[in-house]
């Protein structure tokens, strides 16, 4: 799928799916679930690497990650899902060059059809012009950023009047500076409707209530394996309780099994 016929999904009403990978079997299940995108998203740095935050990950590791993720996948190249890869901290922050070489080099060594960037600051809509004319689909990301959580913390944006025209604003300049769709997170649902009703292309929510054109979740929270549960998405099966006792149960019965030689 190219990244522009997203924009057709929205046109048709058809709602977009999407889920975060991060190795060949997570990938290999998302893919089978029938998502229409996959993120390679830099949640991996506290889902997967163990890290308090996002900034820790490295264009290296999201590179690694978003490979192990390409050889998971079963279906022929043209009906596996959307691959997008999360630009980590710093490798956009420090101009269009290094944007456009580490937004690059992810395009070129892995299955990665699109990049996606936090934020709407000038320097970030400057970054997001150039890498689209480099030939560079972008997904942008407003509402929490977590990239900024130093700045902003975890805590819901966009709760009043000014913010939410902010918000509106910074829509239409990613728009502009060529986004082929937006997550919005963590915000009231009433600002996301809007926002989606004011944009051509595709508003993927995460905590911003159901009328967007899309939603996207971290697979891990909805499979119950994060040790904090994000308020805004509810664990579908106790996943990290299952495997637990599961494990626990095979110990037990090898320790068993283990202490009589006649069985």
């Amino acid at each position: 799928m190219l990244p522009a016929e997203l924009i057709g999904f929205k046109q048709r009403g058809k709602s977009i799916t999407v889920l975060t990978a991060w190795d060949s079997l997570s990938s290999a299940m998302v893919e089978e679930a029938g998502a229409d995108v996959v993120l390679v998203g830099d949640s991996l740095a506290m889902v997967i690497l163990g890290h308090a935050t996002t900034l820790p990950v490295t264009l290296d590791q999201m590179l690694h990650h978003t490979q192990a993720v390409g050889r998971g996948f079963k279906n022929p190249i043209n009906k596996q899902p959307l691959v997008v890869c999360d630009l980590p901290f710093l490798s956009y922050q420090c101009g269009e060059d290094k944007a456009v070489a580490a937004a690059g080099s992810l395009l070129k060594n892995s299955c990665a059809a699109a990049v996606k960037i936090e934020g709407a600051e000038p320097e970030v809509l400057s970054v997001i012009e150039r890498l689209v004319r480099m030939g560079i689909p972008v997904m942008g990301h407003l509402g929490l950023t977590p990239q900024s959580v130093h700045k902003i913390g975890y805590r819901r944006q966009a709760e009043d009047k000014v913010s939410q025209e902010r918000m509106f604003s910074q829509g239409l300049q990613l728009e502009e500076a060529g986004c082929f769709s937006l997550v919005i997170e963590h915000v009231p649902a009433a600002a996301a409707s809007h926002l989606r009703e004011r944009l051509e292309i595709p508003v993927i929510g995460i905590g911003a209530g159901k009328d967007c054109d899309g939603q996207v979740r971290v697979t891990a929270d909805l499979l119950g394996f994060s040790t904090k549960q994000p308020p805004f998405s509810q664990a579908l099966i106790p996943g990290h309780q299952l495997c637990v006792e599961a494990l626990q149960n095979w110990v037990h019965e090898q320790r068993l099994e283990g202490g009589n030689p006649t069985k």
